[in-house]
């Protein structure tokens, strides 16, 4: 098992300061329409509570709107990682397993690097380090490059070999599920999401804040709890999207349980599929 890191790293500390930072903008938004409200009240007395409540109703309902499309991105990219977990494990135990194709000399150290590859792969997966991340990404792209040209040079060898040919094609097939994999934890949402999302916060919460000086109310000392269950849901939004963050983290179970049967010497003495 990896040693479990520290959470002061990058994607962390950007979730704590959304989290922090949203808690600010929802407050002064609130406060700063609320003092707008007040003011516009002393000089136009006939402004009228309905129409401030309809417009403010309609700005959070598009906040509401854009949170669930946001949320359902972040949710759809987070299955995505767990199914590739499963299928990455699968199509290395298969590669694993058709090494004994190779010929005697390489079959050995063929085992060898793809139990080095499943450590590297969880290491990827479970480190919070941006660092560590790219250490673990460089020791893959070796480890490829490693079982690319023995698999290349057993198949010239014999061109026409059915066993070679199954064996390098199950190997192209743990590169692909890598390269996904890689793709898929780099994905964020898009800037522009972000930048809509707490322009429409802001936008709501001025409304509310106005509509709720023009019904003469004073101010509520609700105000955080609203500002705080806002902050859950984007800072949730946000953990969703950076899968190094160390709050919300995909289960590599799969691939664990793929090394522990390598190192048992168990999963040799499967049937090839």
């Amino acid at each position: 098992m990896t040693e479990p890191e520290s959470c002061m790293n990058m994607d962390c500390m950007e979730i704590l300061g959304g989290f922090t930072a949203t808690i600010l903008v929802v407050v002064a938004s609130i406060d700063v329409g609320y003092r707008l409200g007040v003011a516009v009240r002393r000089r136009t007395p006939d402004e009228k509570e309905s129409s401030a409540s309809t417009i403010a109703g309609s700005v959070l309902g598009l906040v509401a709107f854009i949170l669930a499309f946001t949320f359902g991105i972040v949710t759809d990219r987070y299955d995505i990682r767990k199914t590739l977990v499963r299928e990455e494990a699968n199509a290395i135990k298969t590669a694993y397993l058709r090494s004994d194709f190779l010929p005697e000399a390489d079959r050995e150290k063929a085992a060898e690097l793809f139990r080095e590859y499943v450590d590297a792969r969880l290491k990827a997966a479970q480190t919070r380090e941006r660092v560590h991340l790219q250490d673990a990404l460089t020791a893959t792209g070796r480890i490829h490059q490693e079982l690319w040209g023995m698999a290349v040079a057993h198949g010239r060898e014999d061109m026409n070999s059915d066993v070679a040919a199954l064996y390098i094609e199950a190997l192209n097939v743990v590169i692909d599920f890598h390269s996904s994999r890689v793709t898929v934890s780099q994905a964020r949402i898009p800037t522009g999401i972000w930048v809509v999302l707490y322009a429409l916060v802001i936008l709501g919460m001025l409304g509310l804040g106005y509509q709720m000086a023009i019904a003469g109310s004073g101010r509520s000392w609700i105000t955080p709890v609203l500002a705080l269950a806002f902050s859950i849901v984007i800072a949730l939004i946000n953990s969703l999207d950076s899968p190094h963050s160390g709050f919300i983290t995909v289960s590599q179970q799969p691939l664990e349980d793929l090394r522990v049967s390598m190192a048992a010497g168990v999963a040799r003495g499967l049937p090839v599929k």
